[in-house]
């Protein structure tokens, strides 16, 4: 169990770490290209959520994610023995909320670097956090399926 607590500490401070790098090292919209015409670090604030949704709702924001992290607390402790692909899944999603959550709450903001072009698309500007948010979701369906497909074997067995 403790493990998966590991994993999702490792992913706050790796987080924190890189978002430090950025707030410390580049003043704020400056862009470094690593990818010309497609991947940049570009130092950027948000007050809101993806997309830049809800903007300045800090107190929804602090209520939601406490709920959200004792919900995924739970299904940490109810998984764990079940599934290590769900288990890890809700540890990454345990690591990125508390990321964002640590930004809302010390910052005001979270701070946002990734920034990606999709031929002439700007990709909204995101982080370690959110990246780690969004590979737990697709852990998340794929151990579902997993999990449908093992029920599915039983049944017909």
């Amino acid at each position: 169990m403790i493990r998966y607590y590991l994993l999702a500490l490792f992913f706050v401070l790796f987080d924190q770490w890189t978002k430090w790098l950025v707030v410390t090292k580049m003043d704020q919209y400056e862009s470094v290209p690593i990818i010309e015409n497609f991947f940049y670090i570009t130092s950027h604030r948000n007050s809101g959520a993806a997309w830049g949704i809800l903007q300045d709702q800090m107190i929804f924001f602090y209520i939601i994610t406490v709920i959200v992290v004792i919900g995924l607390v739970y299904l940490l402790h109810k998984y764990a023995n079940e599934s290590k692909l769900m288990a890890i899944a809700l540890s990454l999603f345990l690591g990125g909320a508390l990321g964002n959550f640590i930004d809302r709450l010390f910052r005001q903001e979270v701070v946002d670097f990734f920034d990606v072009y999709i031929f002439t698309y700007n990709y909204p500007i995101f982080n370690i956090a959110d990246s780690v948010l969004v590979i737990g979701a697709i852990m998340t369906i794929i151990a579902m399926f997993m999990e449908e497909r093992r029920n599915k074997g039983k049944a017909t067995s």
